[in-house]
């Protein structure tokens, strides 16, 4: 109990910094009699509340084991595929011998070691042939990340009913995990590309089911943490709770990625490289292995199933989210910026090391400032969030301009030579806007979710943080040496995800009341739903 005190203490606090005192609620005694007398129909909603069970707030063990497995699994679609996979496949491509010599000088002029040329040369020289089409290390990822995506699907499909009847969430998280794990300690066992595609293709299943059964666990907690406060305290209380959960797990998870690529950075010192990303892949799986803890404590059941559903209800349970307009929105907003932050992660990468051949000790204290920084930049966001009262929409919307401005700003300098302020700063800001997009973009759609349906929207926002990835990846490694068709790609796709906020018409009150949270009365006051 006394950590379930600790909890609500820390709510209270947030609550405090977004309240003052006009801003408490002044209901009349007229008013509250009002509203005893007027009768509701029971609504879908309704009911799924009452099929849901109400469990007590979460304790603070459950909360730690939440934020352990954002710092278990984060990193395999924000490091491991796009940066260990490709370097693992370009050292087991065809030998260096077989290319032509690396040249002095990159193509921006800039003098270069033969090492550090040749390695760039095999990340993107087409050296794996299959029935005629030839593919460079960068482009098989993609394929291998995108028979991933395709093949989640259908899994997705049968898992999301699932995930939100009975208790299954902790068996299907446990395989999942496992799956994940032992696909990365098996990607040095066996000297072939061919292999590769199965390995990253049932890792990012992997990752994206654990994604949504993360994404569900924290609607539940966000549910039960809220279930007691009703009319516009309940908005103020879910915003502050939700952001902040979010926020501090995807500070959890950026650390999970950083020490990953501190360690790849030091593996790759070595003269076998091969064998030292072998074991890189094999500490992933290892910290990834980790997160088996938290299955223990994911055990929030879901609502009761008297019977077997058909396949028609398992569909329509799925298509929840279509009845939620500020859902759909939502989750075009997470695809969008997914890509946006992608593609500019990838096409930066490629450009200093192909063309600018920063030194290594640059490339490590670059990757600390893309993964570190997230970790001291978004819990101080949370409290500058509930001072200016912005919600999860307008928090995103601070994300795309971020990433707008980053993106743009590097379109507009793609002719000179970068400095190393310039980089710097391009980190700071990508880095802080793809945790932003990501940690409210994951509220938004848990907030749309009704009771008792968080598992049917999650794997949604999975599958689009997943396949924005994806596609960014795709694009931002489709030029290398030219860095043009990535940014104004990433710029075109921040303009559309503001775009689609604002014109929209997404609201954060609005995803709330639609998702049968809060019901609003005709004099424009929300009144909470009561369990």
């Amino acid at each position: 109990m006394a950590e379930t005190s600790d909890i609500h203490e820390e709510i209270a606090k947030c609550e405090a910094i977004a309240e003052d005192s006009r801003c408490e609620d002044a209901e009349t005694t007229e008013k509250k009699k009002k509203k005893k007398k007027k009768k509701k129909k029971k609504t879908v909603a309704d009911y799924h509340k009452e099929q849901t069970p109400v469990e007590a707030p979460p304790e603070k063990m459950e909360l730690v084991g939440w934020y352990v497995f954002g710092f278990c699994s984060y990193f395999v679609h924000e490091f491991l595929v796009p940066v260990l996979f490709p370097l693992m496949i370009t050292q087991r491509a065809w030998p260096a011998f077989d290319l032509p010599p690396a040249p002095a000088h990159t193509p921006s002029g800039v003098a270069c070691s033969q090492k550090e040329m040749t390695l760039y040369q095999r990340l993107v020289d087409r050296s794996i042939a299959v029935d005629g089409s030839k593919f460079s290390p960068l482009s098989w990822t993609t394929v291998s990340w995108a028979v991933g995506v395709v093949v989640a699907i259908p899994i997705l499909m049968l898992i999301a009913h699932h995930l939100d009847h009975g208790n299954h969430q902790p068996p299907i998280l446990l395989v999942a995990i496992v799956a994940g794990g032992f696909s990365c300690l098996l990607t040095g066992f066996f000297n072939t590309n061919w292999l590769f595609p199965l390995y990253i293709a049932a890792i990012a299943v992997a990752s994206i089911i654990g994604t949504a059964a993360q994404a569900r666990h924290l609607g539940l907690m966000v549910r039960d943490l809220t279930g007691g406060t009703t009319g516009k305290r309940h908005f103020r209380r879910r915003r502050a709770v939700g952001s902040w959960l979010s926020l501090h797990g995807t500070a959890a998870g950026s650390l999970g990625a950083s020490v990953m690529a501190a360690f790849t950075y030091h593996m790759l010192r070595r003269s076998d490289q091969l064998t030292s990303l072998w074991v890189v892949s094999i500490f992933s799986g290892l910290q990834w292995l980790t997160g088996i803890v938290y299955a223990a404590f994911s055990t929030r059941s879901g609502c009761s199933t008297p019977t077997t559903p058909t396949f028609l209800a398992r569909c329509t349970h799925l298509l929840t989210i279509f009845k939620n307009p500020h859902a759909i929105g939502g989750l075009a907003g997470v695809f969008l910026s997914s890509f946006a932050c992608m593609c500019v992660f990838a096409s930066c990468m490629l450009y200093i090391i192909g063309d600018l051949c920063i030194r290594p000790p640059l490339l490590l204290s670059l990757w600390a400032i893309y993964f570190t920084f997230p970790v001291v930049s978004l819990p101080v966001l949370h409290p500058v969030q509930l001072v200016a009262r912005a919600d999860a929409v307008s928090m995103q919307l601070l994300g795309f301009f971020m990433s707008a401005f980053t993106s743009g700003l590097g379109f507009s300098f793609r002719e000179e030579r970068w400095k190393r302020t310039h980089i710097i700063l391009v980190c700071l800001l990508q880095s802080t806007a793809n945790g932003v997009l990501y940690a409210f973009g994951r509220a938004l759609l848990m907030d749309c979710s009704p009771a008792g349906k968080e598992g049917a929207i999650a794997v949604w926002f999975a599958w689009a943080r997943a396949a924005g990835a994806c596609a960014g990846f795709a694009v931002g490694t489709t030029s290398p040496g030219s860095i043009t068709v990535a940014f104004a790609a990433a710029l075109l796709a921040s303009l559309v995800g503001v775009f689609v906020l604002i014109f929209g018409n997404v609201s954060h009150v609005g995803a709330i009341v639609a998702a049968g949270h809060v019901k609003e009365a005709e004099n424009g006051d929300m009144e909470g739903n009561r369990d």
